[in-house]
């Protein structure tokens, strides 16, 4: 195996809660109020919308897709969230500095560097580059046909990650570990805070299902998780083999990941994170539905 490659869950498609706009020649995150979701392609209108968003958008109200019916892949918290703080290069999209809090990766010409991380409030070297909490969850949505692939939805929204960190954890314990097991929803919630001015600030949760009982729910995991192993499928090795495959580099994203990461999150105007209110639009550019499957391989 390449070493310094991090291999990743495999990707089939992309939840946001925003868009990208064109305003003077350059792309600009603009918020949303709904999730959309989107394959791994893009043409000159932004991104081909995914087979699943259509369904889901029939069944919501007015179209806005605030629910996505979702499983995780794994049983483990930690594979299924992760995040740091990371700082770009943003001509190049390559990392400078990726840290957790404690400890830290500062990417110099001669290689990287262990150093101390204090997050990006308390670090000169972070405000300077403008590192930020970023974190990818990875989920499977009902409906699609890889037992493997993953939807990824990538935020530096404070409320999001610490909420998803927080449930996930929760669900993990509660189930003995069993989360993969569980039915799960995730949701597009809104609060209100000073620093927002009283404008809904939206960010991302994940819950039961509606009318789900918590009892019933994990009862209900143990015995699939034991009809799972009876049938020879090892989820212990598959969680050990990712952690393993995720160690094998230091940072998750590629150079053309990073350039995307850059468009969403770190524009050259300055920009609010994922769970600030959104700015007025100046002109909107429409998702583009799926051109067939020859222009989605």
């Amino acid at each position: 195996m390449i070493k310094g490659l991090a291999i990743t869950p495999p990707v089939i498609g992309r939840i946001s809660i925003g868009k990208l706009v064109q305003k003077n020649d350059k792309w600009l995150p603009e918020k949303d109020d709904s999730f959309t979701l989107t394959t791994q392609v893009q043409n000159r209108d932004g991104w081909l919308l995914h087979p699943l968003h259509q369904p889901l958008a029939d069944q919501a109200n007015n179209g806005k897709i605030r629910a996505i019916p979702v499983r995780t892949l794994f049983n483990s918290s930690e594979l299924n969230l992760r995040a740091e703080y990371c700082a770009f290069d943003r001509a190049t999209g390559r990392p400078l500095c990726v840290g957790n809090g404690e400890s830290a990766k500062l990417y110099r010409k001669e290689g990287p560097e262990d150093v101390k991380c204090t997050g990006p409030d308390r670090c000169l070297y972070a405000k300077e580059v403008g590192c930020k909490l970023y974190g990818r969850l990875n989920v499977q949505v009902d409906g699609q046909q890889d037992a493997l692939g993953t939807f990824i939805f990538r935020t530096t929204g404070y409320n999001s990650v610490r909420t998803l960190a927080a449930r996930l954890r929760y669900f993990e314990a509660l189930s003995g570990g069993l989360t993969h097991y569980l039915p799960l929803m995730l949701r597009l919630r809104a609060k209100s805070t000073t620093q927002s001015y009283r404008t809904p600030v939206y960010y991302v949760d994940l819950t039961l299902r509606d009318e789900a009982d918590l009892n019933a729910v994990v009862a209900q995991a143990r015995a699939d998780a034991a009809d799972a192993f009876a049938a020879g499928l090892d989820r212990a090795q598959l969680e050990a083999t990712a952690l393993q495959l995720l160690g094998n580099g230091q940072f998750e994203e590629t150079e053309e990941d990073s350039v995307h990461v850059l468009e969403e999150f770190y524009p050259p105007e300055p920009a609010a994170d994922t769970d600030t209110p959104a700015p007025p639009p100046s002109r909107a550019v429409k998702l583009t539905p799926q051109l067939g499957k020859h222009r989605a391989a």
